[in-house]
């Protein structure tokens, strides 16, 4: 093959390459446009709003960090919403796992119906939130509300539960854990058929009892499921809105007045779009840490079957 043959034939292949390319960027295109239009976009015109003292009705004013300054130095609503945040996610995550673990547990026995079970612990997951917060917002209700109705049953009188500001953030907490439950389970429950039986079939053998079993094979071998759980649970609860909204409105006295919820009610009830575009970058930045750091903590408590 002569020089020319060979430089000819080169440039073919490139010039093939640069057309299977350009190929492939014609049909992402689409979705990269979507990308940018829909999520990208909006994300850095945010950032801009954030600077600005805008209403969404006049021009916006550009104002620099002061809805930060604001925001850590002035307002103390921000605060109290970032602690009702903080022990809200502590619950949620602490008890959807652990119910969500044992839920798993349960719905991983070869037993008649255990579908059954498994497609009802799952049902709420999918149901309209607005829906179940209805349904429990009568079920909580004091006079005639199923729950104190069957306290009264057995002579306990049921508490003012969404009148009073502990009791209701323990309803929505409740209420919370009840509708997402059954995706911790699934979760779990697909990480403990990837177990092989062998180990549990090693460790009865060497007469490990049942608790030995979970407390050393399955539960380490669940740690990378459970990191997943840690990180989405975290970033689901500090979207809670639906629930908040249609159950207690934040109250009483601001007792269920979570961040997303207090964003809510800047942009919307009080016409302050550019400072809740700023609380939901601080919102935006907690979670990105609290991620970060998880992961830099996973290889200190996280094992893998290799």
């Amino acid at each position: 093959m002569s020089i020319a043959e060979i430089r000819s034939h080169s440039l073919q292949r490139r010039r093939t390459a640069r057309n299977r390319n350009l190929a492939g960027w014609l049909f992402i295109a689409p979705v990269m446009f979507g990308v940018l239009a829909f999520q990208i976009g909006p994300v850095l015109v945010s950032l801009f709003v954030s600077m600005t003292d805008w209403s969404g009705f006049t021009a916006p004013k550009f104002i620099g960090l002061k809805n930060y300054t604001t925001m850590f130095t002035v307002d103390a609503d921000f605060w109290h919403s970032l602690a009702i945040t903080a022990v809200f996610t502590v619950f949620l995550v602490f008890f959807s796992i652990s119910i969500g673990i044992l839920l798993a547990l349960l719905c991983n026995q070869k037993v008649v119906g255990v579908g059954l079970f498994r497609v009802a612990f799952f049902t709420p997951v999918v149901t309209n939130v607005v829906a179940i917060g209805f349904v429990w917002f009568w079920m909580f209700e004091p006079n005639s509300g199923l729950i104190n109705a069957s306290l009264a049953q057995v002579g306990i009188t049921g508490p003012l539960w969404l009148a009073r500001p502990v009791s209701a953030l323990v309803a929505v907490i409740i209420v919370s854990v009840w509708q997402g439950v059954g995706y911790p389970m699934i979760i779990v429950l697909s990480g403990l058929q990837a177990i092989p039986a062998s180990y549990h079939e090693a460790a009865m053998i060497d007469g490990a009892s049942a608790w030995q079993r979970f407390w050393w094979i399955t539960l380490p071998l669940l740690t990378p499921t459970i990191f997943f759980l840690i990180i989405w649970q975290v970033i689901s609860s500090f979207q809670v809105f639906g629930l908040i909204y249609v159950m207690t409105s934040g109250g009483p006295a601001n007792a269920t007045n979570v961040l997303i919820f207090q964003i809510y009610q800047a942009a919307f009830s009080q016409g302050r779009l550019g400072y809740a575009a700023a609380m939901g970058w601080i919102l935006f930045l907690i979670v990105g840490l609290f991620t970060a750091v998880q992961w830099g903590l996973e290889k200190r408590w996280v094992f893998y079957d290799e």
